[in-house]
Protein backbone atom coordinates (compact mmCIF):
# COMPACT_ATOMS: atom_id res chain seq x y z
CA UNK A 1 0.00 0.00 0.00
CA UNK A 2 2.59 2.31 0.10
CA UNK A 3 2.09 3.57 -3.27
CA UNK A 4 -1.02 4.46 -2.54
CA UNK A 5 -0.30 6.09 1.03
CA UNK A 6 2.17 8.39 -0.80
CA UNK A 7 -0.67 9.12 -3.73
CA UNK A 8 -3.14 9.89 -0.97
CA UNK A 9 -0.73 12.20 1.17
CA UNK A 10 0.53 13.81 -2.46
CA UNK A 11 -3.24 14.71 -3.06
CA UNK A 12 -4.06 16.42 0.14
CA UNK A 13 -0.66 18.87 0.29
CA UNK A 14 -1.61 19.50 -3.55
CA UNK A 15 -5.25 20.59 -2.82
CA UNK A 16 -3.07 23.27 0.28
CA UNK A 17 -1.04 24.30 -2.55
CA UNK A 18 -1.67 23.70 -6.52
CA UNK A 19 1.48 25.14 -7.69
CA UNK A 20 4.75 23.36 -8.97
CA UNK A 21 7.65 22.85 -6.13
CA UNK A 22 10.97 22.90 -7.67
CA UNK A 23 12.79 21.86 -3.82
CA UNK A 24 11.78 20.27 -0.62
CA UNK A 25 14.22 20.39 2.48
CA UNK A 26 14.27 18.18 5.99
CA UNK A 27 15.77 19.88 8.75
CA UNK A 28 17.02 18.36 11.41
CA UNK A 29 17.19 18.85 15.01
CA UNK A 30 17.87 22.08 16.03
CA UNK A 31 17.74 23.47 12.55
CA UNK A 32 13.67 24.23 12.70
CA UNK A 33 13.88 28.21 12.37
CA UNK A 34 15.18 27.70 8.40
CA UNK A 35 11.06 26.73 8.00
CA UNK A 36 9.65 30.31 9.68
CA UNK A 37 11.99 32.20 7.11
CA UNK A 38 9.22 30.75 3.66
CA UNK A 39 7.76 33.65 2.15
CA UNK A 40 4.21 33.08 1.95
CA UNK A 41 3.99 30.32 3.70
CA UNK A 42 1.15 27.44 4.06
CA UNK A 43 1.69 25.36 7.23
CA UNK A 44 0.47 21.95 6.97
CA UNK A 45 0.52 19.91 10.43
CA UNK A 46 1.52 16.63 9.48
CA UNK A 47 -1.22 15.08 11.54
CA UNK A 48 -3.54 16.75 8.68
CA UNK A 49 -2.04 14.51 5.87
CA UNK A 50 -2.58 10.84 5.35
CA UNK A 51 -0.45 8.51 6.25
CA UNK A 52 2.37 10.91 7.99
CA UNK A 53 2.95 10.07 11.50
CA UNK A 54 4.03 11.80 14.59
CA UNK A 55 7.52 13.43 15.26
CA UNK A 56 7.92 13.16 18.67
CA UNK A 57 11.80 14.42 18.93
CA UNK A 58 12.33 17.97 21.00
CA UNK A 59 13.68 20.08 18.32
CA UNK A 60 11.17 18.76 15.77
CA UNK A 61 7.96 20.94 15.08
CA UNK A 62 6.13 18.44 13.44
CA UNK A 63 4.73 20.29 9.97
CA UNK A 64 5.15 20.83 6.47
CA UNK A 65 5.84 24.47 5.49
CA UNK A 66 5.33 25.47 1.80
CA UNK A 67 5.86 28.70 -0.08
CA UNK A 68 8.91 30.70 -1.71
CA UNK A 69 12.72 30.78 -0.28
CA UNK A 70 14.47 33.01 -2.59
CA UNK A 71 11.58 32.99 -5.02
CA UNK A 72 11.59 28.92 -5.07
CA UNK A 73 8.79 27.35 -4.35
CA UNK A 74 10.05 24.95 -1.62
CA UNK A 75 8.84 22.24 0.43
CA UNK A 76 9.82 22.32 4.30
CA UNK A 77 9.78 19.51 6.95
CA UNK A 78 10.31 21.31 10.13
CA UNK A 79 10.91 17.81 11.99
CA UNK A 80 11.34 13.79 10.23
CA UNK A 81 10.11 11.10 11.64
CA UNK A 82 13.41 8.48 12.78
CA UNK A 83 13.29 5.08 13.08
CA UNK A 84 14.26 4.70 16.56
CA UNK A 85 10.82 6.28 17.31
CA UNK A 86 9.00 3.06 16.55
CA UNK A 87 8.08 3.80 13.53
CA UNK A 88 8.94 1.28 10.28
CA UNK A 89 10.78 2.24 7.35
CA UNK A 90 8.09 2.83 5.25
CA UNK A 91 6.85 5.03 7.05
CA UNK A 92 9.95 7.07 7.47
CA UNK A 93 10.01 7.12 3.73
CA UNK A 94 6.63 8.20 3.25
CA UNK A 95 7.56 11.78 3.26
CA UNK A 96 10.29 11.68 0.51
CA UNK A 97 8.14 9.59 -1.91
CA UNK A 98 4.94 12.07 -1.63
CA UNK A 99 7.39 14.51 -2.65
CA UNK A 100 8.44 12.40 -5.59
CA UNK A 101 4.69 11.96 -6.29
CA UNK A 102 4.13 15.80 -5.89
CA UNK A 103 6.99 16.14 -9.45
CA UNK A 104 9.88 17.63 -6.54
CA UNK A 105 13.07 16.87 -8.42
CA UNK A 106 15.23 18.03 -5.62
CA UNK A 107 15.56 16.99 -2.03
CA UNK A 108 17.98 18.68 0.23
CA UNK A 109 18.33 16.87 3.52
CA UNK A 110 19.88 17.69 7.34
CA UNK A 111 20.88 16.72 10.35
CA UNK A 112 22.73 17.04 13.55
CA UNK A 113 25.32 14.99 13.78
CA UNK A 114 28.45 13.93 16.07
CA UNK A 115 31.98 14.70 14.36
CA UNK A 116 34.36 11.88 14.53
CA UNK A 117 37.04 14.18 13.79
CA UNK A 118 39.10 16.91 16.10
CA UNK A 119 39.30 19.00 12.56
CA UNK A 120 35.41 19.15 12.58
CA UNK A 121 34.21 20.73 15.87
CA UNK A 122 30.87 21.61 17.25
CA UNK A 123 29.16 24.23 14.84
CA UNK A 124 30.82 23.10 11.90
CA UNK A 125 28.78 22.47 8.62
CA UNK A 126 29.74 19.42 6.76
CA UNK A 127 28.61 18.52 3.06
CA UNK A 128 27.71 15.03 2.82
CA UNK A 129 29.49 13.22 -0.03
CA UNK A 130 29.04 9.67 1.11
CA UNK A 131 27.45 7.77 3.96
CA UNK A 132 27.77 4.15 5.50
CA UNK A 133 24.33 2.96 6.29
CA UNK A 134 24.68 1.07 9.76
CA UNK A 135 20.55 1.12 10.98
CA UNK A 136 21.03 -2.37 10.14
CA UNK A 137 17.89 -2.24 7.91
CA UNK A 138 17.62 -0.79 3.85
CA UNK A 139 14.79 1.45 3.21
CA UNK A 140 13.66 -0.83 -0.02
CA UNK A 141 13.30 -3.89 1.70
CA UNK A 142 10.12 -5.69 0.99
CA UNK A 143 8.40 -6.03 -2.87
CA UNK A 144 9.17 -3.20 -5.02
CA UNK A 145 7.27 -1.32 -7.04
CA UNK A 146 8.46 -0.25 -10.02
CA UNK A 147 6.33 2.92 -9.75
CA UNK A 148 8.32 3.83 -7.45
CA UNK A 149 11.85 3.30 -8.99
CA UNK A 150 13.91 -0.07 -10.18
CA UNK A 151 14.11 -3.40 -7.97
CA UNK A 152 18.25 -2.21 -7.92
CA UNK A 153 18.50 1.06 -7.67
CA UNK A 154 22.24 2.05 -7.80
CA UNK A 155 24.18 4.61 -5.46
CA UNK A 156 27.27 5.17 -6.55
CA UNK A 157 26.25 8.89 -6.42
CA UNK A 158 23.43 9.50 -4.03
CA UNK A 159 24.66 12.92 -3.22
CA UNK A 160 24.84 15.02 -6.59
CA UNK A 161 28.45 16.05 -7.50
CA UNK A 162 26.66 19.01 -9.02
CA UNK A 163 25.02 20.17 -6.34
CA UNK A 164 28.24 19.47 -3.88
CA UNK A 165 29.84 22.25 -6.55
CA UNK A 166 27.51 24.55 -5.98
CA UNK A 167 27.20 24.20 -2.11
CA UNK A 168 31.06 24.63 -2.39
CA UNK A 169 31.08 27.92 -3.79
CA UNK A 170 28.06 29.22 -2.14
CA UNK A 171 29.98 28.17 1.42
CA UNK A 172 33.22 29.82 0.18
CA UNK A 173 31.21 33.33 -0.73
CA UNK A 174 29.95 33.67 2.94
CA UNK A 175 32.84 32.57 4.44
CA UNK A 176 34.35 35.17 2.40
CA UNK A 177 31.24 37.99 3.23
CA UNK A 178 31.59 37.38 6.91
CA UNK A 179 35.33 36.75 7.41
CA UNK A 180 34.28 32.77 8.89
CA UNK A 181 37.94 31.92 8.58
CA UNK A 182 41.27 33.20 6.66
CA UNK A 183 40.95 30.56 3.68
CA UNK A 184 37.74 31.87 2.84
CA UNK A 185 36.24 27.77 3.73
CA UNK A 186 34.12 26.65 6.47
CA UNK A 187 32.22 24.55 4.82
CA UNK A 188 33.55 20.95 5.60
CA UNK A 189 33.47 17.59 3.04
CA UNK A 190 32.58 14.01 4.74
CA UNK A 191 30.93 10.77 4.78
CA UNK A 192 28.29 10.35 6.78
CA UNK A 193 27.47 7.30 8.73
CA UNK A 194 23.61 6.77 10.16
CA UNK A 195 23.03 4.50 13.25
CA UNK A 196 19.33 3.40 13.84
CA UNK A 197 19.70 4.94 17.59
CA UNK A 198 18.46 6.11 20.05
CA UNK A 199 21.58 5.50 22.37
CA UNK A 200 24.47 7.40 21.26
CA UNK A 201 27.49 6.01 20.14
CA UNK A 202 30.02 3.80 22.71
CA UNK A 203 33.68 4.87 22.15
CA UNK A 204 34.46 1.48 20.64
CA UNK A 205 31.50 2.28 17.94
CA UNK A 206 33.16 5.32 17.07
CA UNK A 207 36.70 3.89 16.90
CA UNK A 208 35.02 0.99 14.46
CA UNK A 209 33.40 3.31 12.38
CA UNK A 210 36.35 5.97 11.91
CA UNK A 211 37.85 2.94 10.94
CA UNK A 212 35.43 2.45 8.26
CA UNK A 213 36.13 5.79 6.72
CA UNK A 214 33.12 7.76 8.35
CA UNK A 215 33.69 11.11 9.58
CA UNK A 216 30.32 12.16 11.20
CA UNK A 217 27.35 9.71 12.92
CA UNK A 218 23.84 10.36 13.31
CA UNK A 219 20.48 8.63 13.30
CA UNK A 220 18.40 10.13 9.95
CA UNK A 221 19.07 11.12 6.71
CA UNK A 222 20.37 8.21 4.89
CA UNK A 223 16.52 6.11 4.61
CA UNK A 224 15.08 9.61 3.04
CA UNK A 225 18.78 10.00 1.07
CA UNK A 226 18.06 6.39 -0.28
CA UNK A 227 14.36 6.76 -1.01
CA UNK A 228 14.83 9.79 -3.20
CA UNK A 229 17.50 8.66 -5.44
CA UNK A 230 15.01 5.25 -5.89
CA UNK A 231 12.93 7.72 -7.73
CA UNK A 232 15.29 9.86 -9.15
CA UNK A 233 15.21 12.46 -7.07
CA UNK A 234 18.76 14.74 -7.00
CA UNK A 235 20.26 15.17 -3.47
CA UNK A 236 22.21 17.27 -1.27
CA UNK A 237 23.08 16.28 2.03
CA UNK A 238 24.69 18.64 5.02
CA UNK A 239 24.58 17.80 8.90
CA UNK A 240 25.31 20.28 11.50
CA UNK A 241 27.97 19.24 13.55
CA UNK A 242 26.75 19.86 17.41
CA UNK A 243 28.70 17.63 19.17
CA UNK A 244 31.94 15.40 19.41
CA UNK A 245 31.85 11.92 19.25
CA UNK A 246 32.02 9.85 22.15
CA UNK A 247 34.89 8.69 23.41
CA UNK A 248 36.83 12.05 21.71
CA UNK A 249 36.10 14.47 24.67
CA UNK A 250 35.31 13.94 28.70
CA UNK A 251 31.82 13.75 29.54
CA UNK A 252 28.51 12.73 28.42
CA UNK A 253 26.69 13.43 25.45
CA UNK A 254 23.15 14.84 25.77
CA UNK A 255 20.63 16.02 23.34
CA UNK A 256 19.83 19.79 24.96
CA UNK A 257 23.68 20.66 23.66
CA UNK A 258 23.03 18.89 20.21
CA UNK A 259 19.54 21.78 20.16
CA UNK A 260 21.77 24.19 21.82
CA UNK A 261 24.54 24.27 18.87
CA UNK A 262 22.12 23.84 16.37
CA UNK A 263 20.76 27.17 16.90
CA UNK A 264 23.85 29.01 17.34
CA UNK A 265 24.58 27.65 13.60
CA UNK A 266 21.04 28.87 12.29
CA UNK A 267 21.85 32.20 10.83
CA UNK A 268 24.82 30.74 8.69
CA UNK A 269 23.62 27.36 7.62
CA UNK A 270 20.29 29.13 6.24
CA UNK A 271 21.71 31.93 4.74
CA UNK A 272 23.26 28.71 2.58
CA UNK A 273 20.64 26.61 2.45
CA UNK A 274 18.58 29.61 0.88
CA UNK A 275 21.23 30.57 -1.26
CA UNK A 276 21.41 26.72 -2.73
CA UNK A 277 17.93 26.72 -3.53
CA UNK A 278 18.25 29.67 -5.49
CA UNK A 279 20.69 28.29 -7.76
CA UNK A 280 19.52 24.52 -8.04
CA UNK A 281 15.83 25.43 -7.88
Amino acid sequence: MSYENAARAAEYIRSKFANDISTAVVLGSGLGAFGDSVEDAVSIPYEDIPGFARSTVVGHAGRLVIGKVNGVNVAVQQGRFHYYEGYDMEQVILPARTFGLLGIKNLIVTNAAGSMTSDMPPGSLMLITDHLNCMGVNPLRGPNDERFGPRFPDMTEVYDREFQRIADEEANAIAAERGLDADGDFLHRGIYCALSGPTYETPAEVRLYRSFGADAVGMSTVPEAVAAKHMGMKVLGFSCITNLAAGMVEGEIDHSHVMETGARTADVFGELLRRVIARIG
